[in-house]
Parts: structure tokens; sequence; C-alpha cells
């Protein structure tokens, strides 16, 4: 048995578009294999979130579907779509096969944690019963489910297991999950482990693409019956490959290092929301430091170094050094670079504002009076280029609160805002190993981080430190005394909880973030501004 495993990226709402994207498929693929599958709700791209409370939207899918319907003969098709069936929504996997539907399975489990919030549109399915399918005139009764279907520890119902139990020859998985770091590792684990304990082969069809904050890394695969993997479609890219389910071998999981997964995710991110927005050309600020040069490597890997616009913008504190290391960046890249100085515009503006800034000792308003400089002439730029501003915080940062509303966090994507401090330098060092030369300088790697505000600053915080503090503060909120235990001190502890705390409506604010960690900001963590809880 011949399986096409079709992992392709659309487009939330594309519906025409995404439809001649599997159609193309299904002409192409037809004759070359017994069974082609797509991922989940890959008609519709997902998640298409409160478009799915538009019935306009839900019938034109429908429509769709039965065009795509006419485009498939002998060879039978699984594609994940959406139905409505007495007011019901469901997430559905269409079974196509002659011009017909031949059945509809409803997805069962419905996630409603981090970044999921399906059960506000879906009704789960009633039920699951295998689907048996022609292929070459005898009956193949395949078990399809959907995405969270697989994940079943902290369900009662185990899908999978009930298929197989069900007389199901195979069990199918189309799927849309989103990347954050090791999650395939992860997916290989559990369903190596369903098809050992199952003894039938075990398919997982997943998208690829990014949608806003979400990136969809693919890796689709197939597992042996004895737990073994025999086929690995790439990361981060379309891939459409035909695995043999009678001849196949043991293949190398071949998952690559975390550095390569972040770079990879960042830049398909980055990718993906500009031409799905209809942009090509970005803008970003340049300042010297390894934050904006990160973002400047991702930027020309996704867009090409012909579409970036760097830009220095130095001020009376900025160093000789850091317009320097701006410079050689954009010369490592090949990118446009241009130096605009603010010493004029700072000193005009402070003139004009003395009424209200006069009275007291330059500080904080000064300072961040420069970021906002900074940040008009961006948005002046990108809006002039009809391109957009790409931001470059990191998450400590953000974390933290220690960015310019309207200032440094200005920008149309926060490519990075989903790395520590730390993690900037890491993948920083690996892009250079990869390149085998210096593509960042190597004196924004280690050079101390500063904002050049005022004379002599530099970044008030030991990110080796406190970059993994304040990921444990996020990603599983702990108590004082339990990060007491870890080794942290008590005060320094209460400090950053604080922080964080208090800098939540600056993030209300934020650029949208590609999402690689296992919780980010941004939709998959929803907290109060007004927040006075005291841990």
């Amino acid at each position: 048995m011949k399986i096409a495993l079709a992992q392709i990226n659309p487009t939330v709402g594309a519906l025409s578009r995404n439809s001649q994207k599997i159609l193309d498929v299904i002409k192409d693929y037809s004759s070359k294999s017994d069974l082609i599958i797509f991922p989940e709700m890959c008609l519709t791209g997902y998640p298409p979130q409160d478009l799915l409370l538009d019935s306009s939207f839900i019938n034109k899918a429908e429509a769709i579907l039965e065009k795509i319907m006419q485009g498939v003969g002998n060879t039978p098709v699984i594609i994940g779509t959406i139905r409505k069936e007495n007011n019901q929504l469901f997430n559905t996997a269409a079974v196509l096969q002659r011009g017909e539907v031949v059945a509809y399975q409803d997805k069962t489990h419905l996630p409603t944690y981090d970044v999921f919030d399906e059960d506000r549109y879906f009704t789960s399915a009633s039920s699951r019963d295998p689907i048996s399918i022609d292929i070459d005139g005898q009956p193949v009764k395949v078990g399809v489910e959907i995405c969270e279907d697989l994940w079943d520890a902290q369900y009662r119902t185990k899908v999978s297991k009930e298929l197989r139990e069900a007389g199901a020859d195979i069990i199918i998985n189309i799927s849309a999950s989103p990347f954050h770091v090791n999650r395939m590792e992860k997916r290989i684990d559990i369903i190596n482990s369903k098809a050992d304990e199952l003894k039938c082969y075990f398919i997982y069809c997943n998208l690829v693409g990014a949608q806003d904050e979400l990136v969809f890394d693919g890796q689709s695969c197939v597992i042996s019956p004895k737990g073994k993997l025999v086929s690995l479609l790439p990361g981060f890219v379309e891939s459409i490959q035909i695995v043999d389910l009678e001849h196949s071998m043991e293949v190398n999981s071949s998952i690559c290092t975390e550095e390569e997964q972040i770079f990879n995710a960042l830049s398909l991110g980055v990718k993906d929301y500009f031409q799905k927005t209809g942009h090509k050309k970005a803008v970003l600020g340049l300042s010297g430091g390894i934050d904006s040069a990160l973002t400047a490597a991702i930027a020309c890997n996704a867009l090409g170094k012909e579409n970036v616009l760097g830009i220095a913008m130095p001020s009376v504190y900025s160093s000789d050094h850091s317009i320097e290391d701006a410079k050689q960046l954009a010369e490592n890249l090949g990118i446009d670079f241009q130096i605009i100085p603010i010493k004029k515009i700072n000193e005009q503006m402070l003139t004009d504002l003395s009424p209200v800034l006069n009275g007291s000792s330059s500080g904080l308003a000064e300072e961040n009076l420069q970021a906002r400089i900074r940040g008009n002439i961006l948005m002046a730029a990108a809006n002039k280029m009809g391109a957009l501003l790409l931001n470059t915080g990191n998450k400590t940062e953000t974390a933290l609160g220690y960015c310019t509303m309207y200032g440094d966090m200005a920008g149309a994507l926060a490519v990075i805002s989903d790395l520590n401090k730390t993690q900037v330098y890491t993948v920083s060092r690996w892009l250079n190993k990869y390149y085998e030369k210096s593509m960042i300088p190597e004196n924004s790697i280690n050079k101390l981080p500063s904002a050049e505000l005022r004379p002599e600053q530099v970044d008030p915080f030991d990110y080796d430190i406190v970059s993994p503090l304040v990921d444990k503060i996020i990603s599983s909120p702990q108590n004082v005394d339990d990060l007491k235990d870890e080794g942290y001190s008590e005060k320094l502890i209460e400090d950053i909880m604080r922080k964080v705390r208090i800098s939540e409506y600056k993030r209300r604010q934020a650029a949208p973030g590609i999402r690689v960690s296992k919780k980010a900001f941004g939709v998959g963590r929803r907290y109060p501004i007004v927040n006075k809880f005291d841990t």
C-alpha cells in the first residue's frame, strides 16, 4: 500500500487558494499512490479563530469541498476541514473517493489549554468508527483521528486504541500541531509507543507553515507496527512523500539541534508572515548589539538580503564600536545599510519639551525619548518603503519591562521575542559555526549588552542567572519557596516576579511574536493587566 503524505502550507481563510493546492496534489499523486493524506483543517487553514463564527465562511468551505470531490477519482483522499450539522460545528476529516464523501470523522478531543481554544467553536465527535476505503478492489479499514486525539493521556477516551479494537488496519492522525523546541521528539515517542502497543502502522500527517504567532513544523512521519520510524518528512518546508508500507525500512530520525530548530522556525515565521500579509521588504534598527544582529540574520534568511534594510541611529551616547559593529553586520549579510544620527533631533526635542521636562534631574523620560525618536525614524522608513518594521526585543527584556513603549517596542512582528537572552547568544554562535564564518560580528557577541541611553550604561541584569529564572516563572508559575530551593535568592525572586507582573500592560501593546517555546507571551498566556496577587 502506497500512501502519499501531503505536508502542505495553507493560509487561513484563503479557501480557493488552499483548495487549488490540494487539487494540484491530488492530480499529481493519484496515479502514484493508493491513498493521499492531508493535514488537519488544511482547507481552511489553522487556526481560523472567529472566522468560524461567520456563517459565510463555513458555507464557502463546505461548497469548496464539493468542488474538490469532483477531482477525486479511484484514489481515496483524506482532507482536514470543517462541517456543520444541526447547528453544530465540527473539526473533521473528510474521506473522499470517486467524487463522493465516503465518511466524515470528527475530532474527539478538543484542546482548551495553551494556544488552543477549540471548544469555543467545535463540538466533540459522538462516535469513532473505522472507515472502509477501496484499494485496488480490496476493502481497507482506516482509523482516522485528528491531532489532540493522539495526545490522550489526560482523557478518558483513548481514540487510537478504540479505533484499532474496532477493526482498523492502520491508524491515521491528521494534525495541525504547533512547533516548540523538542516537540517533535515527544511526538515520535508517543507515536512509537502507540504503534508498538496497537501492532499496526501509525501514519501522522502534520501541517507546515506559520500563522500569526504559531509555526507548524511539518515533520510528518510513518511508524511501523514494531514502533520503528520508517518515514520522516523534513521540517519547516512543504513536502510530499510516498511511503510504501509493504517495502518500508527503518530510517534515522535526523532531528536537528535545538539552535537549528529555532532558527528554522523563526525564519519560516518571518517568511510566512510577510508572504501571507502581502509584504516583501523589512526594516529594522541595527544597534551593533546581539539582538538586532540575530534578527537581521533571520530576516535575510527568510526574505533575501535584497529585501532587508538596516538603520543605525547613533546618539551622543553611542560608542564608535557599536556603529562599526552594525556596519560590519550589514556588510556580512549583504543588506542595505544607513546611518541616521539622532543627536540633533534629540536636542531639538529636549528644547521643545523643556516646559514639561525641566524642574527635575535628567532620567528615564530623557533616556526613553531617544528610543522613541528611533522608533519614529524606523516607522517612517517602513511606511515610505511599504515595508514592515521588525522588532528586535528578546523574551527576557519583554518579561522584565526593560523596553520602551512606542520606542524599541515598535514593529509589526517581534522576531526573537520568545528567545531569552542566553538563547540569543547560543543561536548566534550556532549561526556563525553553521556558516563557518562570523556572520554575526564577534564583538556583538562578546561585548556587554547596553541600551546606550546614558554614559557608560550596561544592562542591569546577569542574564545567565535572570534569563532561566524568568523562563521558570513564565512557563510554570511557582511560588517563592520552590524557586529558593533551586538556589535563587528570595530578594531576586520577588524582584523578578514583580517586574514580570507590572509589565503586563506593555506586553499587551507589543508586536506579535513568533512562538518557539512551550510557553510564550501572547495567545497562550493570559494574565490580567491589573493584578495585585502576591505570591
